[in-house]
């Protein structure tokens, strides 16, 4: 998998205020926001495909957004969202497959159908430790959740061929990445817990995914999200 070095600069934030763009006159937008992680998937696939010319980024405030992207883009008014052919399409995963089938660039899933097969797997579960993740912040998070890093622990051990879910880099990785990364800072600042400790393919996972650039130029603000987290999860 080609790790392409084209260096991005971050375009700055639309708020409420922002004039309206040009919708629909030929350009391919990816709306998202700098913080979410589901809109993060789309920007990497987006990098690891080498679409920087062909996929612009429109990145939001959340709380602040444009009126007119509800009104005149994206009446679900979430993000990510890809404006393609006169058409917005949204869902983080239905996403990063329309961009790696539809976009020119390097394969994101493998051909191999045992890897395919495994891969389909891998992305039907990541809803279920996401969701069980964020659900056990008001509990015993780390003994909660300990079985479902340990699923990624033994789901890394598949393949040989490379450090990663289906050996080589792929929309399975993409499709955690954003939020491992998160977990691990909120494991780390919040609960004082190596989410790695045990658990030596996750932590050669983490390592070489942040080698990777079109992830790295991604990657969230530490504070910025930390300051969010404690806010959505920690106020009594």
């Amino acid at each position: 998998m080609a790790t392409l070095g084209v260096l991005e600069v971050r375009p700055p934030v639309l708020t409420s205020s922002s004039e309206p763009l040009p919708i629909f006159d030929g350009t391919t937008r990816l709306y998202i926001c700098y913080l979410c992680p589901y809109a993060q998937r789309a920007w990497i696939t987006r990098n690891c495909k080498g679409l920087q010319d062909k996929i612009k980024l429109v990145p939001f405030i959340l709380e602040n957004k444009p009126s007119w992207y509800k009104e005149k883009v994206y009446p679900q008014d979430k993000v990510p969202s890809l404006e393609h052919n006169g058409k917005v399409l949204g869902e983080s995963l239905d996403l990063i497959r329309y961009i790696d089938a539809n976009f020119e660039g390097p394969s994101l899933f493998p051909i191999d159908p045992v890897k395919r097969e495994f891969g389909e797997q891998l992305l039907n579960h990541v809803n279920t430790f996401t969701g069980g993740i964020y659900s056990s912040f008001k509990g015993d998070t780390v003994q909660q959740t300990s079985a479902a890093f340990d699923y990624l622990e033994n789901s890394l051990g598949k393949f040989d061929d490379g450090p990663f879910f289906l050996g080589q880099f792929s929309l399975a990785d993409i499709a955690y990445v954003p939020f491992l990364e998160r977990f691990q800072m909120i494991y780390s600042e919040i609960f004082n817990h190596d989410i790695m400790a045990g658990r030596p393919k996750l932590a050669t996972w983490i390592e070489e995914v942040n080698k990777i650039d079109g992830y790295k130029q991604t990657k969230v603000d530490k504070e910025k999200y930390l300051e969010a987290f404690k806010k959505a999860f920690l106020v009594l």
